[in-house]
């Protein structure tokens, strides 16, 4: 057995996190010298304190984890439990490294005031083009992940290459800061049957399209964006359609930081 001290080390949990513990009866020590008032623990109270501790992070109150530690929970309904937590955590994390990306953007965009313009909008007969797709709601523009995860194994599956830069279709009239409407596609020269996720059709040829590159990360490309939507206003166009992103250069993994990337912005646009 251990001393109060020893057993404080061991499961790093301090003396006084211990005797609260003890008088609310949620680990109470193995005996208690009657002399001294020292009390002792044993290594087999581990698992019950690791529980308690589990628990408690979920945010429940120790209220709460005293009635679930008597229910005897089982393992795999615990597990389950700390599963949905990391979930929520990273969610959490993606969150705040999107909106880490539009302050640092806005400040650049603030730096860059009052100097020469640095993308030069150009515009593009876009011929049609044969993709494999997915469409999805994703949390936010930088959360594509999801969605390739579903297209690139599956054309792995097929032996199906890529014939070209990947691309993405963003299909929402506003800018959407959760719940954005993507599509992520895979221009294919081979023959491929589709399934209910996976499609297979020709994007459409766009006679009129504004086109910029961006040469940088992709938590930057919102001046791109800024430069292109402003010549359209400027030159008396309007938006008529989806916008799409060409992924011409990027690694594997992708970082959203990166700034050695080249994307191609189009938007197409007709006479206002």
């Amino acid at each position: 057995m251990f001393k109060i001290g020893d057993f404080s080390k061991l499961c790093q949990v301090s003396i006084k996190t211990l005797r609260y513990y003890d008088e609310l009866g949620l680990l109470k020590p193995v005996s208690v010298d009657r002399f001294t008032g020292y009390r002792f623990y044993s290594a087999d109270q581990l698992p019950r304190l690791n529980r308690l501790l589990g628990l408690k992070e979920l945010g429940l109150s120790l209220e709460e984890v005293g009635a679930l530690l008597n229910d005897d929970l089982p393992a795999a309904q615990l597990r389950g439990m700390w599963r949905l937590k990391q979930i929520e955590a990273r969610e959490r994390v993606h969150e705040e490294q999107d909106r880490l990306a539009r302050v640092e953007a806005r400040l650049r965009q603030i730096e860059e005031e009052g100097k020469m313009p640095t993308y030069e909008v150009v515009v593009k007969k876009i011929p049609a083009l044969r993709v494999a797709s997915v469409r999805g709601i994703i949390p936010t523009y930088s959360r594509q992940d999801q969605l390739w995860g579903e297209l690139e194994p599956y054309l792995g599956q097929n032996g199906v290459r890529p014939s070209g830069p990947c691309l993405a279709l963003y299909y929402d009239t506003e800018f959407k800061e959760h719940d954005v409407d993507a599509e992520v596609c895979e221009p294919i020269g081979a023959n491929l049957r589709g399934n209910e996720r996976i499609q297979v059709y020709d994007l459409p040829a766009i006679d009129t399209m504004a086109v910029v590159v961006h040469k940088g990360a992709f938590n930057a490309l919102s001046p791109a964006y800024t430069a292109v939507m402003q010549w359209i206003q400027a030159n008396g166009y309007r938006v008529c359609g989806p916008s799409r992103e060409i992924y011409v250069h990027t690694s594997d993994p992708v970082r959203q930081d990166d700034p050695s990337y080249v994307t191609e912005i189009q938007i197409p646009v007709e006479k206002a």
